[in-house]
């Protein structure tokens, strides 16, 4: 069975974007030595349009070959004209508003969630399936994480979106590590607690 990672950048104080999910105030301080670090260890989760400016259009997958995204993440694509923002992936939306796929590579997931993803989880891949926000997909999600990958950088929001939209409950998981850049930023990974 492969897992679930919920891969998120977040603010020292925990939260994701501001109130409506922007997050373009991390994008800033992603810097040479980060993005090194994300092109080395991740490079599946820069999007598409990102990985060819970049030169590496070409780098095979290194853990992922699945993505799920909310409404909300997906938009931010749509927004720009691009309908498969992940095309070196396997695509999924979860959308309740959504009808129909405006792309034939990306697949809308409406009804029943979890077991969509645990039915993705079943099948048999050496890769594994990139969460890709926002917090109500998160939270919907939370029994089915198997690890958390936290990209934190320096800054504190005070308020806005949390990592996780979902009622109170407590869930162990284990640090496996952390790394620290010179911009501040760290990136700690953590294992579920099964």
């Amino acid at each position: 069975m492969r897992g679930l990672t919920y891969f998120i950048a977040c603010s020292i104080d925990g939260f994701i974007g501001d109130p409506e999910g922007d997050a373009s105030a991390m994008v800033s301080l992603v810097d040479e030595e980060f993005l090194d670090f994300l092109k080395t260890e991740y490079p599946e989760t820069l999007p598409t349009s990102g990985r060819r400016p970049l030169g590496i259009d070409d780098l095979p997958n290194k853990r992922f070959d699945t993505i799920v995204q909310g409404r909300r993440s997906y938009d931010v694509a749509l927004k720009d004209g691009v309908t498969s923002p992940y095309a070196h992936m396997r695509q999924y939306v979860a959308s309740r508003t959504l009808g129909e796929s405006p792309d034939p590579d990306v697949e809308i997931i409406s009804g029943d969630l979890a077991g969509r993803v645990r039915a993705l989880k079943a099948e048999d891949s050496a890769y594994g399936i990139y969460l890709c926000g926002g917090a109500g997909l998160a939270g919907a999600l939370m029994d089915e994480i198997d690890e958390l990958v936290v990209k934190t950088y320096p800054i504190v929001q005070g308020s806005g979106m949390p990592m996780f939209a979902s009622g109170f409950s407590i869930t162990h998981f284990t640090l496996e590590s952390v790394r620290a850049f010179g911009n501040g930023a760290l990136v700690r990974t953590y294992r579920r607690k099964r």
